[in-house]
Protein backbone atom coordinates (compact mmCIF):
# COMPACT_ATOMS: atom_id res chain seq x y z
CA UNK A 1 0.00 0.00 0.00
CA UNK A 2 1.50 3.13 -1.08
CA UNK A 3 1.84 5.92 1.84
CA UNK A 4 -1.84 8.11 2.27
CA UNK A 5 -2.22 11.82 3.91
CA UNK A 6 -5.08 12.23 4.98
CA UNK A 7 -5.43 16.09 5.63
CA UNK A 8 -7.98 17.64 7.92
CA UNK A 9 -8.41 21.15 7.83
CA UNK A 10 -10.50 24.90 7.67
CA UNK A 11 -9.87 28.44 7.08
CA UNK A 12 -12.70 29.05 9.47
CA UNK A 13 -11.81 28.61 13.23
CA UNK A 14 -14.62 27.18 15.63
CA UNK A 15 -16.29 24.56 13.08
CA UNK A 16 -14.97 21.27 15.25
CA UNK A 17 -11.70 20.52 12.89
CA UNK A 18 -9.98 18.72 15.31
CA UNK A 19 -13.33 16.68 16.56
CA UNK A 20 -13.38 15.28 12.75
CA UNK A 21 -9.86 13.95 13.17
CA UNK A 22 -10.18 12.66 16.83
CA UNK A 23 -13.78 10.68 15.08
CA UNK A 24 -11.15 9.42 11.97
CA UNK A 25 -8.71 8.55 14.04
CA UNK A 26 -10.78 6.47 16.29
CA UNK A 27 -12.17 4.97 13.12
CA UNK A 28 -9.43 3.98 11.84
CA UNK A 29 -7.80 2.46 15.12
CA UNK A 30 -11.15 0.44 15.56
CA UNK A 31 -10.41 -1.02 11.47
CA UNK A 32 -6.64 -2.38 12.81
CA UNK A 33 -5.53 0.07 10.39
CA UNK A 34 -2.19 1.72 11.82
CA UNK A 35 -1.81 5.33 11.64
CA UNK A 36 0.14 7.82 13.04
CA UNK A 37 -0.77 11.88 13.36
CA UNK A 38 0.27 15.35 13.46
CA UNK A 39 -1.56 18.29 15.10
CA UNK A 40 -0.01 21.48 13.24
CA UNK A 41 -1.39 23.78 16.57
CA UNK A 42 1.59 24.12 17.64
CA UNK A 43 3.44 24.06 20.13
CA UNK A 44 0.70 22.54 22.07
CA UNK A 45 -2.05 20.80 20.03
CA UNK A 46 -5.35 19.66 20.66
CA UNK A 47 -5.43 16.14 19.19
CA UNK A 48 -2.25 15.44 20.81
CA UNK A 49 -4.18 15.85 24.05
CA UNK A 50 -6.81 12.87 23.14
CA UNK A 51 -4.31 10.79 20.80
CA UNK A 52 -1.00 11.38 22.48
CA UNK A 53 0.33 8.10 21.57
CA UNK A 54 -0.07 8.56 18.18
CA UNK A 55 0.45 12.16 17.88
CA UNK A 56 3.25 14.48 17.24
CA UNK A 57 2.37 18.53 17.36
CA UNK A 58 4.12 19.80 14.24
CA UNK A 59 5.08 23.55 12.89
CA UNK A 60 3.58 23.20 9.50
CA UNK A 61 5.74 26.40 8.44
CA UNK A 62 8.84 24.85 10.09
CA UNK A 63 11.00 23.38 6.86
CA UNK A 64 12.85 20.50 9.74
CA UNK A 65 8.80 19.89 11.02
CA UNK A 66 7.78 19.42 7.29
CA UNK A 67 10.63 16.82 6.96
CA UNK A 68 9.34 15.18 9.59
CA UNK A 69 6.18 14.28 8.17
CA UNK A 70 7.04 14.30 4.44
CA UNK A 71 10.60 13.13 4.29
CA UNK A 72 9.44 10.17 6.60
CA UNK A 73 5.78 8.92 4.53
CA UNK A 74 7.68 6.48 2.74
CA UNK A 75 10.26 4.71 5.05
CA UNK A 76 7.81 4.65 8.54
CA UNK A 77 6.27 1.93 8.61
CA UNK A 78 2.81 3.48 9.50
CA UNK A 79 1.46 4.09 6.44
CA UNK A 80 -1.50 6.23 6.99
CA UNK A 81 -1.29 9.73 8.36
CA UNK A 82 -3.69 12.45 9.57
CA UNK A 83 -2.88 15.84 9.50
CA UNK A 84 -4.64 17.74 11.93
CA UNK A 85 -3.96 21.59 10.55
CA UNK A 86 -4.26 24.67 13.04
CA UNK A 87 -7.79 26.89 12.90
CA UNK A 88 -7.68 29.06 10.24
CA UNK A 89 -4.39 27.38 8.51
CA UNK A 90 -5.89 25.03 5.80
CA UNK A 91 -4.76 27.35 2.75
CA UNK A 92 -1.40 27.72 4.18
CA UNK A 93 -1.10 24.12 4.65
CA UNK A 94 -1.80 23.50 1.25
CA UNK A 95 0.50 26.16 0.18
CA UNK A 96 3.01 24.27 1.96
CA UNK A 97 2.32 20.94 0.31
CA UNK A 98 2.68 22.28 -2.52
CA UNK A 99 6.13 24.27 -2.51
CA UNK A 100 7.61 21.08 -1.24
CA UNK A 101 6.12 19.30 -4.56
CA UNK A 102 4.32 16.97 -2.41
CA UNK A 103 1.23 17.51 -5.25
CA UNK A 104 3.35 16.85 -7.67
CA UNK A 105 3.91 13.19 -5.92
CA UNK A 106 0.57 12.95 -5.63
CA UNK A 107 0.34 12.99 -9.45
CA UNK A 108 2.58 11.20 -10.32
CA UNK A 109 0.99 8.33 -7.89
CA UNK A 110 3.44 8.05 -5.16
CA UNK A 111 1.27 9.17 -2.51
CA UNK A 112 -2.67 9.11 -1.96
CA UNK A 113 -4.13 12.31 -1.01
CA UNK A 114 -7.47 12.85 1.00
CA UNK A 115 -8.84 16.06 2.60
CA UNK A 116 -11.60 16.09 4.49
CA UNK A 117 -12.72 20.16 4.46
CA UNK A 118 -14.58 21.12 7.57
CA UNK A 119 -17.63 23.80 6.60
CA UNK A 120 -18.45 26.42 8.49
CA UNK A 121 -22.16 26.93 8.91
CA UNK A 122 -22.42 30.16 7.04
CA UNK A 123 -22.56 30.98 3.23
CA UNK A 124 -18.65 32.51 3.32
CA UNK A 125 -17.47 29.32 3.79
CA UNK A 126 -17.84 28.42 0.63
CA UNK A 127 -15.16 31.17 -0.14
CA UNK A 128 -13.06 28.46 1.36
CA UNK A 129 -13.98 26.15 -1.51
CA UNK A 130 -12.68 28.40 -4.41
CA UNK A 131 -9.54 29.16 -2.51
CA UNK A 132 -8.95 25.38 -2.20
CA UNK A 133 -9.55 23.95 -5.30
CA UNK A 134 -6.46 24.87 -7.14
CA UNK A 135 -4.73 22.15 -4.87
CA UNK A 136 -7.15 19.41 -4.78
CA UNK A 137 -7.13 18.39 -8.76
CA UNK A 138 -5.72 14.63 -7.80
CA UNK A 139 -6.72 14.48 -4.66
CA UNK A 140 -10.13 12.71 -2.75
CA UNK A 141 -12.19 15.94 -1.57
CA UNK A 142 -14.91 15.71 0.89
CA UNK A 143 -16.21 18.74 2.51
CA UNK A 144 -17.79 18.12 5.71
CA UNK A 145 -20.23 19.60 7.54
CA UNK A 146 -20.31 18.97 11.33
CA UNK A 147 -23.18 19.23 13.26
CA UNK A 148 -21.31 18.25 16.14
CA UNK A 149 -22.29 22.04 18.31
CA UNK A 150 -25.81 21.86 16.69
CA UNK A 151 -24.76 24.11 13.41
CA UNK A 152 -27.38 24.74 11.05
CA UNK A 153 -26.11 24.86 7.93
CA UNK A 154 -26.89 27.06 4.70
CA UNK A 155 -28.63 25.36 1.95
CA UNK A 156 -26.94 25.75 -1.31
CA UNK A 157 -29.01 26.83 -4.23
CA UNK A 158 -28.42 25.66 -8.16
CA UNK A 159 -26.63 28.47 -8.88
CA UNK A 160 -24.54 28.89 -5.78
CA UNK A 161 -23.87 25.13 -6.34
CA UNK A 162 -22.43 25.45 -9.97
CA UNK A 163 -20.54 28.83 -9.00
CA UNK A 164 -18.49 26.75 -6.19
CA UNK A 165 -18.63 23.39 -6.89
CA UNK A 166 -17.63 23.13 -10.88
CA UNK A 167 -14.13 24.14 -9.33
CA UNK A 168 -13.96 21.11 -7.73
CA UNK A 169 -15.57 18.52 -9.93
CA UNK A 170 -14.33 15.54 -7.45
CA UNK A 171 -16.25 16.66 -4.39
CA UNK A 172 -17.63 14.31 -2.39
CA UNK A 173 -19.64 15.34 1.09
CA UNK A 174 -19.45 14.12 4.99
CA UNK A 175 -21.59 15.02 7.43
CA UNK A 176 -20.56 14.55 11.09
CA UNK A 177 -23.88 14.37 13.26
CA UNK A 178 -24.63 16.26 16.18
CA UNK A 179 -23.54 14.46 19.76
CA UNK A 180 -25.34 15.52 23.03
CA UNK A 181 -24.01 18.13 24.61
CA UNK A 182 -23.36 16.69 27.74
CA UNK A 183 -22.02 13.09 26.25
CA UNK A 184 -19.36 15.16 24.43
CA UNK A 185 -18.38 17.59 27.68
CA UNK A 186 -17.73 14.78 29.45
CA UNK A 187 -15.25 13.18 26.90
CA UNK A 188 -13.83 16.35 26.68
CA UNK A 189 -13.08 16.28 30.83
CA UNK A 190 -11.89 12.62 30.53
CA UNK A 191 -9.18 13.84 28.03
CA UNK A 192 -9.69 10.47 26.06
CA UNK A 193 -10.49 9.24 22.33
CA UNK A 194 -14.21 8.58 21.69
CA UNK A 195 -13.63 4.97 21.83
CA UNK A 196 -11.88 4.52 25.12
CA UNK A 197 -14.58 6.70 26.71
CA UNK A 198 -16.95 3.77 25.18
CA UNK A 199 -15.23 1.21 26.53
CA UNK A 200 -15.16 2.80 29.96
CA UNK A 201 -11.74 2.56 30.40
CA UNK A 202 -8.73 5.15 31.56
CA UNK A 203 -5.84 6.15 29.85
CA UNK A 204 -3.92 3.30 31.81
CA UNK A 205 -6.11 0.59 30.73
CA UNK A 206 -8.04 0.76 34.41
CA UNK A 207 -11.81 0.28 34.76
CA UNK A 208 -13.60 3.99 34.93
CA UNK A 209 -16.72 4.97 36.18
CA UNK A 210 -18.88 6.97 32.71
CA UNK A 211 -22.34 7.00 32.25
CA UNK A 212 -23.71 4.28 30.55
CA UNK A 213 -26.29 6.84 29.45
CA UNK A 214 -23.44 8.87 28.05
CA UNK A 215 -21.61 6.09 26.48
CA UNK A 216 -24.24 5.08 24.85
CA UNK A 217 -24.84 8.57 22.83
CA UNK A 218 -21.26 8.24 22.18
CA UNK A 219 -21.39 4.86 20.87
CA UNK A 220 -24.55 5.42 18.63
CA UNK A 221 -22.59 8.78 17.44
CA UNK A 222 -19.38 6.92 16.56
CA UNK A 223 -21.79 4.31 14.74
CA UNK A 224 -23.42 6.96 12.37
CA UNK A 225 -19.96 8.62 11.56
CA UNK A 226 -18.95 4.89 10.66
CA UNK A 227 -21.35 4.80 8.22
CA UNK A 228 -20.57 8.13 7.00
CA UNK A 229 -17.00 6.64 6.21
CA UNK A 230 -17.82 3.55 4.45
CA UNK A 231 -20.89 5.77 2.31
CA UNK A 232 -17.54 7.53 0.81
CA UNK A 233 -15.27 4.00 1.03
CA UNK A 234 -12.90 5.61 2.89
CA UNK A 235 -10.86 2.35 3.60
CA UNK A 236 -10.86 1.75 -0.28
CA UNK A 237 -9.28 5.18 -1.21
CA UNK A 238 -6.85 4.29 1.57
CA UNK A 239 -5.79 1.38 -0.13
CA UNK A 240 -5.72 3.29 -3.44
CA UNK A 241 -8.80 2.10 -5.23
CA UNK A 242 -10.99 4.74 -7.15
CA UNK A 243 -13.69 6.30 -5.13
CA UNK A 244 -17.30 5.56 -5.03
CA UNK A 245 -19.75 6.71 -7.44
Amino acid sequence: MKPAVILVGADKGGVGKTTVARALADYLTGKNIMTRAFDTESPRGTLKRFHGDMTEVVDIDSTSDQMRIIDTLNTAQVKVSIIDTRAGSLARTLRALRDVGFFDAVREGQFTFILFHVLGPSIASLDEIAETAPFVSNAHYFLVKNHVNDSTFFEWDPATYQNYFSKTRSAGELTIPKLSEMAYEQVEIAGSPFSQFVANKTGDGRQAAHSFVLRGYVRTWQGKIAEEFEEIGLLDLIAGASPKK
